[in-house]
């Protein structure tokens, strides 16, 4: 799979995953938003593991840099 998420991207992904988490939790959100908010945050962490956003790769979208290659 192609890495195109960056470090600022990943760590964003899972302080807001963290969060729903929380906001869950504390029945702050709850019913099915509550669980809309699990799945959201399950799918951002997932993403920030594997470095990669399938949303991105339709549209071109990198937020990592480019590794220069010398030869």
């Amino acid at each position: 799979m192609i890495k195109n998420m960056g470090s600022v991207d990943r760590l964003f992904r899972v302080v807001i995953a963290i969060v729903l988490a929380i906001l869950f939790y504390k029945d702050i959100i709850a019913g099915v938003w509550g669980i809309v908010a699990l799945v959201v945050a399950g799918v951002f962490v997932l993403t920030s593991l594997m470095s990669s956003c399938p949303l991105y790769l339709p549209f071109g979208i990198r937020t990592s840099r480019l590794k220069k290659t010398t030869k």
